[in-house]
């Protein structure tokens, strides 16, 4: 099956002498998946999704939307069939919002506008607010409207970016499971971009985890974060402990002692050990630490330790019924295999 998009040695740099902001990227994204990207500020992100929808133009390689090239010859934006949500919502104040939706489907017979407009409304949940404007509706439903607005045209693809960045915690929580699920009951695939980690293992069929313009890791958010290949990605998705130590085949030994080993290696090795794969222990053989801080967090409790000897300092998720007090001492078991990284 052709995949909606695919994109082939993808690379743009903004000025000569420069280093490349999308460096030689491979990607390709199936019918109906969400996919994200996902990375820290510079990484390219934002760089790619424009590149895919025709706001820049590629140094070189090929962007390809439902097996057509849209690079050679370069096709504008308005011809890609891509949908776009930015963070700002981009509406028209002046517009209600029926006539926002409205707005993108002037290509369509003047008959299928409005029954058009107005299906895709219901799919946001937004009939009964038609004739408002949008500033007479919450941050939520202005990020629907301007999803409505996107789906509308049917495109084959739509693209958004940072979509839920101006809504605080609470409401972007909700707003991101509904437009997922709007999504879904469309069948429409999507690609975020975003720099919220948490929003990424929520939203994502699939990560791709940028860094220097290239993907550093693609794969089901738990496969990334239960297989970390590097020690970026271990640290960039969630928090993790790295420890330094030396392998033999299933078992590595390190300051934590001699712990098992996801995937077998030889010699000195570095390994991903997950804060909630540690936990407090009675056990007189287990290696020593001092609590230095703890944050509440209600559901548990996170603790910063550092190991006696080396001064490591490490992260520890205790369950919330057990409150250890800050300066005391205890001890530590690992309770999962470790990941090697690069």
């Amino acid at each position: 099956m052709t995949p909606i998009l695919q994109l082939d040695h993808l690379s743009k740099r903004y000025a000569p002498g420069h280093p490349p902001v999308v460096n030689d990227l491979n990607l390709s994204v199936s019918a109906g998946e969400l996919l994200t990207l996902l990375g820290p500020s510079g990484c390219g992100k934002t760089t790619t999704l424009r590149l895919i929808a025709g706001l820049e133009q590629p140094d070189s390689g090929d962007v390809l939307i439902g097996g057509r090239n849209v690079t050679t010859p370069f096709a504008p934006p308005e011809r890609r069939g891509v949908g776009l949500v930015f963070q700002d919502y981009a509406l028209f104040p002046h517009l209600s919002v029926l006539g926002n939706v409205l707005f993108g489907l002037s290509h369509l017979p003047r008959a299928q506008r409005l029954p058009r407009a107005r299906e895709t409304l219901a799919l946001v949940g937004l009939t009964v607010f038609e004739s408002r404007r949008p500033h007479e509706l919450s941050g939520g439903q202005q990020q629907r409207v301007a999803l409505a607005r996107a789906l509308a045209p049917r495109p084959t693809l739509l693209l958004l970016d940072e979509p839920f960045s101006n809504l605080d915690a609470q409401l972007r929580h909700a707003t991101r499971q509904e437009i997922r699920s709007i999504l879904r009951a469309a069948g429409t695939t999507a690609i975020l971009v975003t720099h919220d980690q948490e929003e990424a293992l929520a939203f994502s069929d699939r990560i791709v985890l940028m860094r220097a313009g290239q993907a550093e890791q693609i794969g089901t958010p738990h496969d990334v974060y239960t297989q970390p290949r590097t020690a970026f990605v271990a640290n960039f998705l969630g928090r993790s402990n790295l420890l330094s130590g030396t392998a033999d085949r299933h078992m590595a030994r390190t300051a934590l002692g001699i712990i098992p080993l996801q995937e077998p290696r030889s010699g000195p090795v570095l390994v991903s050990v997950r804060p909630e794969h540690l936990r407090f222990t009675d056990d007189p053989a287990a290696p020593e630490v001092t609590i230095q801080a703890r944050e509440f967090k209600g559901h548990d409790i996170t603790y910063t330790v550092t190991l006696d000897g080396n001064r490591q300092e490490l992260l520890v998720h205790g369950p919330s019924d057990d409150l250890r007090p800050e300066g005391s001492r205890a001890r530590l078991s690992v309770t999962q295999p470790a990941r090697p990284v690069q």
